[in-house]
């Protein structure tokens, strides 16, 4: 088991142009921990604007009826992609990981096959 320090490293060694990652508790809009990031991209504001994403959606699948969870939510950008992915496992209710990668050097199925091997292993 990896806890959150360990975690957010691999996803930004083993993620392929990955520029910079969280771990967001979605409740608070509070990053629990962060890795990368720089001037350009300020992880404390990506994780609490994200947190007003994910609640917009599942607010938004409510209102629809729609009974199933979110996997991830991709936003593609000119030259990056954020995903953020929402975690299932034993203590991650209210918890997603944001990674922002480089568009031009991120693949985006091994990113997604790397964040959910990552979310098995991590435990908060």
């Amino acid at each position: 088991m990896a806890n959150t320090e360990t975690a957010l490293k691999e996803a930004t060694t083993v993620i392929e142009g990955a520029l910079g990652a969280a771990l967001v508790d979605y409740t608070s809009g509070m990053a629990l921990g962060t890795i990368g990031g720089g001037k350009d991209l300020d992880l404390t504001v990506a994780a609490a604007g994200n947190t007003d994403v994910v609640r917009a959606k599942l607010r938004t699948m409510e209102q629809l009826g729609l009974k199933e969870g979110i996997e991830d939510i991709l936003i593609t950008l000119g030259s990056q992609y954020h995903m953020i992915r929402l975690l299932k496992g034993r203590g991650t209710n209210g918890l997603f990981l944001y990674i922002a990668l480089d568009k031009q050097r991120a693949n985006l199925a091994m990113a997604r096959h790397q964040l959910k091997k990552i979310e098995a292993e991590l435990e908060v």
